[in-house]
């Protein structure tokens, strides 16, 4: 690509500006390509100590008695449903952005867990699972002896 030089003196080549050119049609291009990612749910936090970890998702509206956890080595799989709210006679929506139906989200965390010790918690719509760290992962203080 040549640009006009602001002096008058004619056109000067602006390699620069031709690669970002460049890189801002192929990223153009290849967008276009994915499948738009949907958000991920139930979004969570997770954070570890010296003992586990642990995660909190957000599953408000969803009955705890629809909510599954599993532990595989150092992953969490949550499996749940969201019924949709059913309208009465007349009611249509107006806007509807809450997903409804079957979930699963699965996040690791970087130790593997004792799944034998596991806990979960459900209260205001915050589901809290402690994640214990397996014993063999678990930090060990090495005593060192004088000679």
């Amino acid at each position: 690509m040549f640009w006009e030089d602001v002096s008058g003196q004619g056109r000067m080549w602006a390699p620069w500006q031709d690669l970002e050119r460049l890189q801002d049609e192929l990223n153009r291009v290849f967008t276009g390509l994915r499948e738009p990612s949907a958000p991920s749910f139930p979004a969570v936090n997770i954070w570890t100590n010296q003992e586990g970890a642990v995660v909190r998702a957000e599953v408000p509206g969803i009955d705890a008695t629809k909510i599954d956890i599993s532990v595989m080595g150092n992953a969490v799989t949550i499996n749940g449903r969201r019924d949709a709210a059913e309208l009465k006679q007349g009611e249509t929506y107006h806007r509807r952005e809450r997903v409804c139906g079957l979930f699963t989200r699965t996040v690791e965390v970087p130790f593997r867990v004792d799944p034998k010790k596991v806990s979960a918690e459900y209260k205001r719509g915050v589901l809290s699972i402690m994640l214990p760290r397996a014993e063999e992962e678990m930090p060990k203080k090495i005593n060192v002896r004088a000679s």
